[in-house]
């Protein structure tokens, strides 16, 4: 009996059905873009454990920071006895985001308690009550996060009801609505202004790529567009930065390649090299409008966390990170854009996505899907699938990908989808 079988057995008997796994071996370690099983099973990583690992698995200087903080302290509260890591990440995050404006920061545990936390401040600020979503939107899995996103299965199934004065508009999906960013734009406002009114929003939230929903890039002109609403009509635009920033896109944040300068942006997963820790940057006047204690939390901008954090932005810098996200998504597109795939190869900097369609048509087909997935994990790949219809591969490998390891995941992506070709 293998030892993954053996955990496995553990593991039946231990932890909640509802907790899923992609692959059904255990990991023993992982470095740069490879991870390894309890088992020596190896697999090149093009998930990074949904975005989080970009400076790769185990980044030296992430592993020396949090070793030098855990034998200082591992936790006193912020919110109870400060330290200077806390604030020198807030520093990084007001320096880094997008706009040149006085910003403040506050940190947090998890994306969806920075999203929660930026419609908290944006409903105080305003007064109003109404945020703005998208279809195929992606926010969390708390009661208001699972609120703000759209797929019901598995996010929302039988867990309602949900928080109220959340209002779902189209989103721009060029592969399937065919509209440039101007006529997306109108569309979504014109639905705001008949079902909602302009007086009553709060907040207007979105992705800038669309991230479970299947890596939606929206049409260019539409993020500016909405920002553009949002202001003359008092509302505030928050950026879920969450898995498009430091520097997956080929920016440190997807907002950064059209100018647009959100009120609030929300970040988590690359953070900190694989140490839980997520913010909230924003309008300085914003975020100082909140009545003290009004934000943070117990482990919010945990001092490990920060310590890693630091240690992880450092990489990106001297690594120059959204360079290498330019030059791996350079290679991703244009090998898979080769293959005359029925569908599209679409993606920006590291962030690069498949939509596979039934031929000759915009069909999805997440049989094929989950087939090529399958493939992939059984020839030393991990890749995962999104998407709204479940027919989008998602490819996410960590920024400090060799070329080799580079090259030779794609030559076996490529196999599965050759292979499962009709």
């Amino acid at each position: 009996m293998s030892e993954s079988t053996k955990l496995h057995e553990r593991r039946v008997r231990a932890v909640a059905q509802g907790v899923g796994s992609v692959i059904g071996s255990y990991v023993s370690h992982a470095r740069g873009a490879t991870v390894v099983d309890v088992d020596g099973g190896e697999w090149i990583d093009f998930a990074s454990g949904i975005a989080v690992t970009s400076v790769g698995h185990a980044d030296p200087r992430v592993i020396e920071a949090v070793q030098a903080q855990i034998v200082r302290f591992a936790h006193t509260c912020f919110m109870v006895a400060p330290y200077e890591s806390y604030v020198a990440v807030c520093e990084q995050l007001n320096a880094l985001t997008p706009g040149t404006f006085d910003k403040r920061s506050a940190l947090f545990n998890s994306g969806a308690e920075a999203v929660e936390n930026a419609v908290k401040i944006a409903r105080h600020v305003t007064g109003r009550p109404a945020v703005i979503v998208f279809d195929h939107a992606y926010h969390g899995r708390t009661n208001l996060t699972m609120a703000l996103t759209a797929k019901a299965m598995p996010y929302k199934h039988r867990f309602g009801p949900f928080a109220p004065e959340v209002y779902r508009v189209p989103m721009s999906y060029p592969f399937r609505d065919g509209l440039d960013g101007t006529a997306a734009a109108a569309r979504a406002i014109d639905v705001i202004a008949k079902q909602v009114g302009a007086d009553n929003v709060a907040a207007v939230l979105i992705e800038p790529v669309q991230g479970e929903g299947g890596f939606i890039e929206p049409a260019p002109g539409f993020l500016p567009a909405l920002a553009e609403w949002a202001r003359a009509s008092g509302a505030l635009f928050i950026a879920d930065e969450i898995q498009t920033g430091f520097c997956r896109t080929g920016d440190w944040f997807a907002c950064d390649a059209e100018g647009v300068e959100p009120d609030l942006v929300t970040m988590a997963k690359g953070i900190a090299g694989g140490m839980p820790l997520a913010a909230v940057t924003g309008r300085a006047e914003y975020m100082d409008a909140v009545h003290p204690g009004g934000l943070g939390g117990t482990y919010g901008g945990n001092p490990v966390a920060c310590a890693a954090a630091l240690a992880a932005l450092e990489t990106m810098r001297v690594l120059d990170l959204p360079a290498a996200a330019r030059r791996i998504g350079g290679v991703l597109t244009s090998r898979l854009r080769a293959l005359g795939l029925p569908g599209e190869v679409r993606g920006r900097g590291a962030m690069v996505a498949v939509e596979l369609v039934l031929p000759g048509s915009v069909v999805p087909d997440p049989g094929r899907t989950q087939a090529v997935a399958r493939a992939c994990l059984r020839e030393g790949l991990l890749v995962l699938t999104c998407g709204t219809y479940g027919n989008v591969l998602r490819l996410l490998p960590p920024l400090v990908i060799s070329d080799e390891l580079l090259d030779q995941g794609l030559t076996i992506l490529e196999g599965a989808l050759r292979a499962t070709a009709d």
